[in-house]
């Protein structure tokens, strides 16, 4: 029976894992797809913006 006990938590953290990947497959994408993905973009123009006006001033 040792070797039960043994293997219990190793396949509780299995099922585990299975379910958070699923969950986010299955999340990704959708409605807000868009919104996020516009949200990402301006993050990134805005942080690239940020690095063009100081590599121009010289900072």
């Amino acid at each position: 029976m040792d070797y039960v006990s043994a293997l219990v938590p190793p396949v509780v953290m299995a099922v585990f894992f299975t379910g958070l990947i699923v969950t986010i497959v299955k999340t990704q994408g959708g409605a807000n797809k868009a919104k996020e993905d516009a949200v990402v973009d301006a993050a990134l123009a805005r942080a690239e913006s940020t690095r063009q006006t100081s590599r121009d001033t010289g900072a």
